[in-house]
């Protein structure tokens, strides 16, 4: 796969779990675990994308 077909993957990815993090966060009673793991997965993905854009 390209570099810049996996980061436009990815962008949409890192997009989702943005609205998921949001969306948890409106719950009086948001899951704090729940919400870590979105974070480390939203990070991860932001550092591969700079990793490929770095590359390219």
């Amino acid at each position: 796969m390209p570099a810049e077909a996996r980061i436009r993957e990815l962008d949409a990815k890192h997009a989702r779990l943005e609205t998921a993090i949001s969306e948890e966060l409106k719950h009086p009673a948001a899951d704090t675990l729940q919400l870590s793991k979105l974070k480390k997965q939203k990070l991860r993905i932001k550092e591969e994308i700079e990793a490929l854009r770095h590359r390219a």
